[in-house]
């Protein structure tokens, strides 16, 4: 039976990989079990394993811009360490990233090959990250790149948008920036598709497909909540200055699926509609009973 760790398995994304690929019963290791900044450290628990899912990462984007030492070292150098230990083990790696990598200026979706280009500190971290796989452990190594994440086991937008709305008149959305959001479960299954084919190496985009802004998402959101859209007020990025820079465009494309012959992901409204009735009605539902 093929043995699968699961890097960062406490995380949104991880939470749900280790669900999805239950049936391998993988091995989850959380940021406490393994620090993958420790060369050594991570040799020696990934010795054994077939294949290695890492979804460990500083994720934290603004603060990324203040610390851009602890983001590189997660982020870049924790992703070499892995993929070092794996091609001396012949392992194979399934390492994620992010639209963070590529600048936003595009109008159409970015190809897996299309040239990076990130201007925030986290996305030149997840940038060398995936060239440091690359380096490492390209023949043994898909890295995937997901954007505008949300699941049942983490802060996300449409917790966010849900919870403010139960208690705020209306909210005030950007609607100067296109994504695709994602559920974390698509994405899981996605990573199976992945490792049930062997694994083929190369670039893959694991986003839910069509495309939408904030401000739309949002709307969509309380649509499915009952609510009045109404009280969602359509803004721009202008308005909510951070410290780091975002990609205003983040539709990703999906050609490497259809090129391995490998399910394309589906479209985003689908996704929501079950996420949905999964977990995201409970919320906007605190006063019902499960």
């Amino acid at each position: 039976m093929t043995t699968i760790a699961v890097l960062g398995a406490q995380g949104m994304l991880g939470h749900d990989v280790l669900t999805v690929l239950g049936n391998y019963q993988p091995t989850a290791f959380s940021r406490r079990e393994l620090d993958i900044t420790d060369r050594a450290a991570v040799a020696e628990a990934l010795r054994g394993f077939d294949v290695v899912v890492n979804c460990a990462a500083y994720t934290r984007v603004d603060d990324a811009e203040n610390s851009p030492d602890l983001a590189r070292a997660v982020n870049a150098e924790g992703p070499r360490h892995i993929a070092r230990a794996l091609a001396q083990t012949k392992g194979k790696l399934i390492h994620m990233s992010t639209d963070y990598v590529f600048d936003g200026s595009a109008t159409s979706p970015y190809d897996e090959d299309s040239a990076t280009n990130p201007v925030s500190v986290y996305g030149a971290s997840k940038q060398k990250g995936e060239i440091a796989v690359l380096e490492e452990n390209e023949e043994n190594s898909a890295i995937v790149r997901t954007s505008w994440l949300y699941g049942e086991h983490g802060s996300s937008f449409p917790r966010t948008i849900l919870t403010a709305g139960l208690t705020r008149e209306t909210l005030d959305v950007v609607g100067d920036q296109q994504g695709q959001p994602t559920w974390t479960v698509d994405v899981a299954y996605q990573i199976k598709e992945l490792i049930d084919a062997g694994i083929p190496g190369g670039v893959f985009h694991a986003t839910n497909s069509g495309k939408t802004t904030w401000f739309d998402f949002a709307q969509t959101l309380f649509r499915l909540a009952g609510w009045d859209e109404s009280r969602i007020h359509r803004t721009t990025s202008a308005r909510f200055i951070r410290p780091a820079s975002r990609p205003a465009f983040s539709v990703l494309g999906h050609s490497s699926w259809e090129t391995h012959k490998l399910a394309s992901p589906r479209q985003w409204e689908e996704a929501l509609n079950e996420a949905w009735e999964s977990f995201l009605h409970a919320i906007a539902n605190p006063g019902e009973s499960s």
